[in-house]
């Protein structure tokens, strides 16, 4: 959550009721506001996408998802958002190697142009999710209204809400946001109760989820088999799983500033990108349809059916999925890392079933999660709620927590997926 919102939690003393009343109205209107702009965007992206990778190969009498159509699609993708990213004002913004979740509040004439590349991103079929580049421009829309219409409001009240509500729309839940929240105030001292100072966010983040889940009506459970009471094999099992895909996650963070340097050399976003497109090209020729765009629904096709590919195909996608993420990432195209992330979790967790049939396909799938989330987000708690969601067993969520400490062993202290702006790792 944004920094800002943890300084001021740290630094206010504890707030009366009466002062919380005005942080009502802005954080319900942020909260409606960063949701439409989410599912407008999405579906805007979905509508575009369809056309590219249905209407227009069936116009042309060429397969949807060959090989050929890939590399021209994925290409002509990359010349687009290098073109917006070359020519709008502000350039699409920073670059997205550079951020994360705590977004920075970016000039307004930048953000159309980041929509845009944005749209275009999620519709040409790059690895990479909305959230960091909708969550920049709710920020920046959030503040230059609100310093417009309530200047009175602390300054750091308006991304810090666009931020919870943004998360919470994306999610379909508050509970994402307040564990982002939870995580941004640990270690800060803070006067007064903690309700106090996450008060207007989480109001935020629920009024964001709310008109999400009336309006599209989202759900990440993947529906998999029934998971039962847990055993000791079932502790083995994701005490191996979980570790193992935090190594392969720490495999990607490790060489994202080598690849991204390799593309900086590149110098110019018309050849970076073009570049880019042209290896996820080939990335998506060697995986398949399923390992390209950002996941969400790939990953419902990969649930339906355990069963229906073999452990070196599951594997195989985990490891283009997480390729691709780190290309795209790497290249320039806007968007973030954490729905593609949860795709390379899924893969590696039903390649777990497949080798070994006693892993329970639901223990298989959120212990890949955990550890592939928390190798490239570092964030510990939003890793796990996202694992324990996608399999909506209370059972599991023991089991979790366990496996998670393991994994967090070989992730803490060590380079972070984002860079800084001189290109070395955050850590």
């Amino acid at each position: 959550m944004a920094q800002d919102t943890a300084q001021q939690a740290s630094a206010a003393p504890a707030t009366p009721a009466r002062a919380l009343l005005p942080l009502i109205l802005p954080a319900l209107v942020v909260g409606v506001g960063a949701s439409l702009l989410l599912l407008g965007v999405s579906g805007a992206a979905e509508e575009l996408q369809h056309v590219l990778w249905v209407d227009l190969p069936d116009a042309l009498g060429v397969g949807r998802y060959s090989v050929l159509w890939m590399l021209v699609m994925l290409t002509a993708t990359g010349v687009a958002v290098g073109l917006v990213v070359s020519k709008v004002p502000g350039h699409a913004g920073p670059d997205p190697a550079t951020t994360g979740l705590d977004a920075p509040v970016l000039p307004v004439a930048v953000l159309p142009g980041l929509l845009l590349a944005t749209a275009l991103m999620l519709a040409g079929g790059p690895s990479l999710g909305p959230e960091n580049p909708i969550i920049a421009v709710n920020v920046g829309l959030a503040f230059w209204l609100g310093r417009r219409l309530s200047p009175r409001l602390p300054r750091g009240l308006w991304p810090a809400l666009a931020e919870a509500a943004t998360i919470g729309a994306l999610f379909g839940t508050p509970v994402a946001a307040a564990l982002v929240i939870s995580e941004a105030l640990a270690g800060r001292q803070l006067r007064g109760a903690l309700w106090d100072s996450v008060f207007g966010p989480l109001l935020a983040a629920a009024t964001g989820a709310l008109t999400t889940t009336v309006l599209a009506h989202p759900s990440f459970d993947l529906r998999l088999p029934a998971f039962g009471r847990p055993g000791w094999a079932d502790l083995l099992a994701v005490l191996v799983i979980a570790p193992a895909a935090a190594l392969l996650g720490m495999a990607a963070v490790l060489a994202f500033a080598h690849v991204h340097g390799a593309f900086a050399r590149l110098r110019h976003p018309m050849l970076m990108l073009p570049v880019g497109g042209l290896v996820l090209g080939l990335l998506g020729a060697l995986g398949g349809r399923l390992t390209l765009f950002k996941g969400l629904d790939e990953i419902d096709e990969l649930a339906a059916d355990p069963t229906g590919w073999s452990a070196g195909q599951f594997a195989g996608m985990a490891v283009v999925k997480l390729a691709a993420l780190l290309v795209a990432a790497s290249c320039g195209f806007r968007g973030g890392r954490i729905f593609p992330a949860v795709f390379v979790g899924v893969a590696f967790g039903l390649c777990a079933h497949a080798l070994v049939d006693a892993v329970h396909p639901a223990l298989g799938v959120a212990a890949g999660v955990l550890g592939v989330l928390l190798a490239v987000t570092r964030q510990a708690w939003v890793s796990l709620f996202t694992a324990a969601v996608l399999v909506a067993s209370p059972a599991i969520l023991a089991l979790l927590c366990i496996a998670s400490l393991p994994a967090w062993l070989l992730v803490t202290g060590r380079p972070q997926m984002q860079l800084r702006e001189d290109g070395t790792p955050v850590r």
